[in-house]
């Protein structure tokens, strides 16, 4: 599956539309949306010459901005020699069809790019996967505009016009066969995917290790901020959608928890719906997450209507009953009079590192469950407790005094079934404040 093509040189060019009307409510357009949309045509290799914001009661059905704002549109495009026209809302298969004809250059919408951005960024088996599979399902409603080769045929009843009884099924069906098998493939292969989680993830609830999972708009500082705290090498740079594929890592973020955090897809406004569908079998790990950091980049202006994106979609992937920390990301480029109060919140830099104590310390709390590091004394006929100890604690250390001196971590499970035997413990409990 070839991904939706922009032109092969670095930069095409291409020009913007938008349309605002009541009618559309979330698919409307705005200044802001138009800004964010130029953004991603660059981090797609392409350069944006021109755009133009279209104000209607409701779309036209036909051209969806009208004949004459179309005019305008195809002005623009011979002037500046543009070679894409970019729709920031969503268009049906007949409107690109007409717009394409009308306008004399290719025209996708907002889902077509970012799906052609996903398709560059994939990287790993499983994300190919997915990004193909949403590709699909986008291409599938769109396949009779797309060919003039695969027009229907009049039926074989004779009642068609002279000359056009076709020689049997249509190339337009063929196709639609060919990528209904190719999505029934990939769901396939995506559901061993979902099962390979599952199992792992069966495993980690077995050992009784928390999840955290990081979430937040595209460009919020995932990465970065992953990068921070565990020591990975992944990359991190200033553009939408940098990160594609999940990068799992083990955390210590204290003498008594250890968890496992991952980083997952950047969020953004109209994500296109194939994708989540498609990308279901990573995000349901939000589903099975202890804790969510939900990272908001303090320095973008619109952060407050970023993070509602990013919560109604936490809402539509069924994990608005996880806890959830709000992280306040690159507060070292915020006003500082700007920086929000919330109680249970956390400002940090993960660029520079500011505030990561303090993170750690706030997801310690997050995820207390009684566990503590204690110094445990067993008698030496109760030797065989260590067996246990092994299993179902972390033992630091063991010494053969008067004593067996066990320092070990313990979850309360443990604690309550040891402390019987021992004849005398120290618990070692940090202070926070």
């Amino acid at each position: 599956m070839e991904r939706i093509q922009l032109q092969d040189n670095k930069r095409d060019l291409a020009v913007l539309v938008g349309l605002r009307s009541p009618v559309l409510r979330e698919d409307s357009t705005d200044e802001e949306s138009l800004e964010e949309l130029s953004a991603l045509v660059e981090t797609a290799g392409g350069q944006v010459v021109g755009s133009i914001l279209q104000s209607r009661d409701k779309p036209d059905p036909h051209s969806f901005i009208g004949e004459g704002k179309v005019e305008e549109v195809k002005t623009m495009v011979t002037l500046e020699g543009a070679t894409l026209v970019i729709f920031d809302n969503e268009l049906s298969p007949s409107q690109i069809r007409v717009l394409t004809e009308l306008l004399g250059v290719q025209v996708i919408d907002r889902s077509g790019l970012i799906l052609d951005i996903f398709a560059q960024r994939a990287k790993t088996k499983e994300g190919c996967l997915q990004v193909e599979l949403a590709q699909y399902q986008y291409l599938l409603p769109r396949l009779i505009g797309m060919w003039t080769h695969l027009e229907r045929q009049a039926g074989t009843s004779g009642k068609g016009p002279i000359g056009s009884k076709g020689p049997g099924e249509t190339q337009l069906e063929t196709d639609r066969r060919h990528i209904h098998r190719k999505i029934d493939k990939l769901k396939e292969e995506l559901e061993e995917v979902r099962r390979v989680r599952s199992t792992q993830r069966q495993r980690r609830m077995k050992n009784e290790i928390p999840v955290v999972a990081i979430v937040g708009y595209t460009n919020a500082g995932k990465s970065t901020l992953l990068n921070a705290i565990t020591g990975a090498d992944i990359p991190a740079n200033n553009r939408l959608f940098d990160t594609l594929d999940t990068t799992t890592r083990l955390l210590t973020v204290s003498d008594t928890l250890d968890v496992v955090i991952s980083d997952t897809v950047g969020f953004i406004r109209k994500l296109p719906h194939q994708l989540v569908e498609a990308f279901k079998a990573t995000l349901e790990e939000l589903e099975y997450a202890d804790l969510l950091l939900h990272v908001i980049d303090l320095s973008n202006p619109q952060w407050a209507q970023q993070a509602q994106v990013v919560d109604s979609l936490i809402r539509e992937l069924k994990a608005d009953h996880i806890p959830c920390l709000r992280v306040y990301n690159k507060c070292d480029l915020a006003f500082p009079g700007a920086l929000p109060r919330e109680e249970g919140s956390v400002c940090i830099s993960a660029k520079t590192g500011e505030g990561i104590d303090r993170l750690l310390r706030a997801v310690d709390q997050k995820l207390d469950k009684g566990t503590r590091r204690v110094t445990l004394h067993l008698p030496y006929d109760k030797a065989g407790l260590l067996d246990g100890l092994y299993r179902e604690a972390k033992v630091e250390s063991v010494e053969y005094e008067q004593t067996i001196t066990v320092v070990a971590v313990c979850p309360p499970k443990v604690l309550g079934q040891i402390k019987p035997y021992v004849e005398g413990w120290q618990e070692e409990k940090e202070d926070w404040e």
